[in-house]
Parts: C-alpha cells; sequence; structure tokens
C-alpha cells in the first residue's frame, strides 16, 4: 500500500505543518495579534437604508478608489493597477444585487485590493450601499417610473418592492424581469414597456426601499452632492455583467419560460435515499464559480448564489442565470444539518439550457459501527535524544453504507471510532492528503457513502522502555494491520507474524502482520530490543500541544478542486496538436494529475510558495509540448 511508501514524505511534512494544523493548541509567540473577527453577514437591512447617510460614508471609505462619482477613476484606485468597479455605469449596477454588494462591503474581496469594512456596522454598510446603487440612475428617471408605474398598474400595491427580506436579494435585471414577465406575487405589467421605460420603472421600485431623507447633522454637507445626469439606459441584450463585481445574491427563482439575452436554463433532480419523504419546499442553493486564467494561482471563487424549491417529485429549475462558457455549476441542499453537494456541470459555448447532475440526498447518522477499516498501519519511531517513542497509526477505512456517517467532536481526546492505544499520551489527528474528502459540519465533520477510502493518521507517544506493551484498542473491525518498528526492535503477540525487513525512503524497518481484527479487540503488541537507527522525529511542539481534531481541515474546498479540475480539462479539451513529451510523463492526463497533486498539496501549506510556483510552471510548460 502507498501509504507505507510515502510515509516519511507524510511525516516531513507534519513536521512543517504542525505548527498551522496544530496552531489553536500551541501558545502564541510574544507580540502576536490576533487577527479581527469577520464580520457575520446580515443579508437584510436592520433598517431602511438611508441614501444620504451612505453618501457620507461613500466619501470617507471609498471615493479614493471608486471615484468621486462612482465611475472607478478615484486616485487610489487608478493606482492598483485592477479594474475598480465602476458603480454609476449601468451596465455594472444593474446585475448587482444590494445584499451581494453589502457582502463585499463586509466581507471584502482581497484579490482586487478591496478591504473589509470592519469599522463600518451593519446599518452603515447598508446605508452606503444604497448610495451606491442610486449612483447610475437619477430623479428625473425615478420620477418618470413612478408615472408609468402609476399609469399601467394604477392599482397595484407596492407592498412587495418595499419588503427589504425580498428586494435586497433582487438584482436590477431581476426587477425588470419581474416587470416583464411577474412572478408567483406579482402579475406581468411591462411587457410592450420600451427597455428605457422598463428599467425607469425598475428604478423607481427600487427607490421604495430606500430613505432619501437627509439626516439633521452628516459630514456629507462638507462634500458636493453628486447625482449623475440622467443616462440612456442600456437595453436588456447589452447587459453583460462584469466578472469584477457579480457579487453573490440570494435572488429567489422565477419560473418562466422566457430567458433574457445572454442567459439560460439550469435544471436537475435531488434523489431522495433518506428513507424518509422528501421535506416539502425544500431549499436548493445554486453556486456557480469562475476561475481566472490571466492569473494561474489565483483561486476560484463564487459569482452566484440562488436559492429556489424542489417539487413534490424532486425536480427543480433556475431560469434566466447568466451562464458563460467556462462558467462551473453545482447545487446544494443542507438536510439534517449536512451539506450535500452535486458533482460539478461546465458551461459549453453556446449553451442555454443545463441538466445538472443528480444531487443524492441520504439520511444521516451518528453510528460509526458501519465504517470498514481496509488497513491499519502502525509506525513506532524514536530519537535517542527523547524519552519516549512516537506511535502513528494510520487508518485507511471507507463507509459503505447507505448513509452519512456525522461525527461530533467534543472535549475528548479522541474520536469515537479510532482510539489512541491505553497509556499513551494523545496528540491529535489529521486527515491524510490522499483522504476522501470530509464534510465540516458546525460540530464536528461528515462522511458520505464513498468508494474511495478516507485517510485519518493518529499521532501519540509512549515512554521509553527497555520492554513494554502497548495496546491498541479497536472500536472497528480491522482486515489486516501492519505493524513497522526500527531495525534492531522486535514486536510479539497474539496473531501477530513477522513479514521481514522493509526499506522504507532508505531505512530498513522490520515489519509485522495480523488479520481479520474484530470490532472491540485489543491489537497487544510486546516491543522489545532498541533501534539501530534514529528515523526523523516529530517535532516537540507537536507533543506538547494538546489534542487538536483536526478533521474538518481535511475536508477539500468546493471552488479551490473545481478550479484545478476545470482549468486543466479546459486546456486539454482546447488542445488540437500531439507533441512528443520529455519522457517524464505517458500522457497529458498524468502531467495534469501531477498538477491537480501539487495545487492540493500547496493547499494544505505542505509546499513551499517559491517550490510550487516553480514546479507549477514547468509542468505547465511540460503540457504545452505535449499538447
Amino acid at each position: 500500500m502507498k501509504l507505507r511508501i510515502i510515509f516519511f514524505i507524510i511525516l516531513a511534512t507534519t513536521i512543517s505543518a504542525c505548527n498551522l494544523t496544530l496552531a489553536e493548541d500551541v501558545t502564541p509567540p510574544p507580540g502576536y495579534i490576533p487577527p479581527t473577527p469577520m464580520p457575520t453577514l446580515v443579508l437584510v437591512p436592520p433598517q431602511t437604508p438611508n441614501i444620504a447617510n451612505g453618501e457620507t460614508i461613500y466619501f470617507e471609505k471609498c471615493a479614493a478608489c471608486h471615484g468621486d462619482t462612482g465611475l472607478g477613476d478615484g486616485a487610489q484606485g487608478i493606482q492598483l493597477g485592477v479594474t475598480v468597479p465602476a458603480f454609476a455605469l449601468p451596465e455594472i449596477a444593474r446585475p448587482a444585487s444590494p445584499s451581494g454588494w453589502y457582502t463585499i462591503v463586509t466581507r471584502g474581496k482581497i484579490e482586487r485590493f478591496m478591504p473589509p469594512f470592519v469599522s463600518l456596522n451593519d446599518q452603515e454598510r447598508w446605508d452606503v450601499v444604497a448610495y451606491i446603487m442610486s449612483l447610475h440612475t437619477s430623479k428625473d428617471e425615478i420620477e418618470k417610473g413612478k408615472d408609468i408605474f402609476e399609469t399601467k398598474c394604477p392599482n397595484c400595491s407596492t407592498d412587495y418592492f418595499k419588503d427589504q427580506g425580498k428586494m435586497s436579494g433582487l438584482s436590477m435585471v431581476a426587477l425588470a424581469r419581474i416587470i416583464r414577465l411577474g412572478n408567483e406575487e406579482i402579475q406581468p405589467f411591462g411587457e410592450d414597456l420600451s427597455d428605457e421605460d422598463m428599467w425607469a420603472v425598475a428604478e423607481y421600485l427600487r427607490s421604495l426601499t430606500y430613505d432619501s431623507t437627509t439626516p439633521a447633522s452628516t459630514a456629507a454637507q462638507d462634500q458636493p452632492t453628486v447625482v449623475p445626469a440622467t443616462q440612456t439606459p442600456f437595453p436588456a441584450d447589452a447587459i453583460t455583467p462584469s466578472g469584477d463585481v457579480t457579487p453573490a445574491g440570494t435572488e429567489q427563482v422565477q419560473v418562466t419560460n422566457e430567458v433574457l439575452p445572454g442567459f439560460g436554463s439550469l435544471s436537475g433532480t435531488v434523489e431522495n435515499k433518506t428513507g424518509e419523504s422528501l421535506p416539502e419546499n425544500l431549499v436548493i442553493t445554486l453556486r456557480g464559480f469562475e476561475h481566472d486564467f490571466q492569473d494561474p494561482t489565483a483561486g476560484t471563487f463564487e459569482v452566484v448564489t440562488m436559492e429556489g424549491t424542489t417539487t413534490e417529485d424532486g425536480s427543480f429549475r433556475f431560469e434566466n442565470v447568466e451562464i458563460p462558457e467556462g462558467r462551473i455549476f453545482l447545487v446544494e441542499v443542507t438536510y439534517k444539518g449536512i451539506d450535500h453537494t452535486s458533482d460539478f456541470l461546465i458551461v459549453d459555448a453556446g449553451q442555454t439550457s443545463l441538466k445538472l447532475p443528480t444531487l443524492v440526498l441520504r439520511d444521516v447518522t451518528t453510528d460509526t459501527s458501519g465504517l470498514v477499516v481496509d488497513e491499519l498501519d502502525i509506525f513506532l519511531t524514536t530519537n535517542p535524544d527523547e524519552e519516549f517513542y512516537e506511535f502513528l497509526a494510520l487508518y485507511s477505512f471507507r463507509n459503505t453504507g447507505d448513509t452519512i456517517v456525522s461525527v461530533e467532536l467534543g472535549d475528548s481526546q479522541e474520536l469515537p471510532f479510532l482510539k489512541f492505544p491505553d497509556g499513551a499520551e494523545g496528540i491529535g489527528y489529521e486527515a491524510l492528503q490522499d483522504s476522501a474528502p470530509f464534510t465540516s459540519t458546525v460540530d464536528g465533520f461528515a462522511m458520505s457513502p464513498n468508494e474511495a477510502p478516507y485517510g485519518i493518521i493518529a499521532f501519540s507517544s509512549v515512554s521509553i522502555e527497555e520492554n513494554f506493551i502497548i495496546s491498541q484498542p479497536l472500536v472497528l473491525s480491522v482486515s489486516i494491520a501492519r505493524i513497522f518498528v526500527p531495525d534492531g526492535m522486535r514486536v510479539e503477540g497474539n496473531g501477530i507474524t513477522q513479514d521481514g525487513p522493509q526499506d522504507v525512503q532508505g531505512e530498513i524497518y522490520q515489519s509485522y502482520s495480523a488479520s481479520d481484527l474484530k470490532a472491540g479487540d485489543i491489537l497487544s503488541l510486546t516491543i522489545s530490543g532498541a533501534p539501530n537507527f534514529a528515523p526523523p522525529s516529530i517535532n516537540e511542539s507537536t507533543k506538547s500541544a494538546n489534542s487538536s481534531l483536526l478533521i474538518g481541515a481535511g475536508g477539500l474546498g468546493i471552488a479551490l478542486i473545481l478550479a484545478g479540475m476545470w482549468m486543466y480539462l479546459r486546456d486539454r479539451n482546447q488542445s488540437n496538436d500531439e507533441d512528443e513529451d520529455d519522457g517524464e510523463f505517458d500522457s497529458k492526463e498524468d502531467v495534469m494529475d501531477a498538477i491537480i497533486a501539487l495545487d492540493e498539496l500547496h493547499r494544505v501549506k505542505k509546499i513551499s510558495q517559491e517550490a510550487y510556483h516553480k514546479r507549477r510552471g514547468e509542468l505547465k510548460e511540460i503540457l504545452k509540448e505535449m499538447v
């Protein structure tokens, strides 16, 4: 098994990574300043946003980069080297939702040099969002929209458009869609409106969610009042949302058969394997991701977040979604506290109707007895300068059932299904690099049914003695256990056979094995002798650190995985020529696998930044030569 071959690689990278993965239990150095906590998102304004107050905040916090008139031409913004969103341009403002811009103001967009504005409270963030949402329109356009609305729909209530909960997630494009096509609560009333009149009505309806009164005292009085001149609205087919400012909103899915230009539909099905009836109106979230091909080191970023509900048969449909070539989509459902995610789909050129991979909904259990341990590899290492043996247990196991196994991490040092040896000092656990992905939960982690094995390494230590016994409790059955001790040491015990010496990364280990161990058994190892060499030792700071249950960190981030896979799949699909490689790899697929593996090493901080970029450049050059 390759776990044995890569043991010392894992051990070496663990030494370099311990201060990161076990950081929460290590005493911070003198002068350490903890980071400011990221503000919680409040996606509905606490009070009606005030445009005048937002203007004051804008000139204090935003104008230097985004410009006095919101055209992205501020003195500081020009020096950033990236495009600064121009809020005053309709093509930038209309595809954005208030909650999307509020999210960016709150969380920042560091890759575009936009900091999170933690100095502002929630209401102030909403106020400044209200102001920037007003920069692309004018009072005249709003008044025009009001007249048209009252003429076309004289008996229509405006309550829907004053509801902050509904309106905060709606972009101007979504409002225009409601005007033209209606929804479950609003009858269509603008089918025959020109584009110019339609946008004017949309601006009026948006203005109903804002407070335009001027506070008694405001710093904005010291600044010029900026009201852009009336601009000719862009027609619907000219709308191209910018990748720089397409924020993740929370638009409610509107079911309609008409598709706006540049948009399409995505549909799919939830397969119910819970053994229970599908929850009524199950909320399903559509997520869309982009990758910056101009920057090969950039990660994937989320650009679309839409919520809808399933029908009785588990089907769902998202209409009028922007679907440019190369965008990645998947859907997600939260059920019994666990996020269930579909496989991803990549948009091909010209597609307007997409069928998403089926999302399988499974029941959740806390019973771990159904897990199957295929192999347990135990390594005993030591260092002559220390007074303890390092005991490392590498578990390779699978969830072969139909339910998701959820594990709650309490105050105990141990996982309920993977015990430390009796009398040993537990240090902690870590997910192995090639493990199937764990799913993080609020209070622990979860493991979905998966043919690929999960991998966990358990670190512990025992005092050095001339002859001693290690008792390893087995909560789960184990198909085979392999024990490796330094050359010069010996292992004895019931059912244990000697397999002979093994060369592990240039060092000789004596190997032993035991088979068909039952749940509840205790693997008793009588250790004697002394090592003929001193293998690498785990960092002392790791030993002194209290247990840190790190399984949640072992889960792979959706966006990062998709970014890597998409980038190389796209490179492959765009290849037209076949050349000879340099002999290091047999195929393009091998090179892409190497790049993906390298990206994952970089993600978990087990390779230096310099080495990562150097090797990644080499692999990309090899790939170019092969295509």
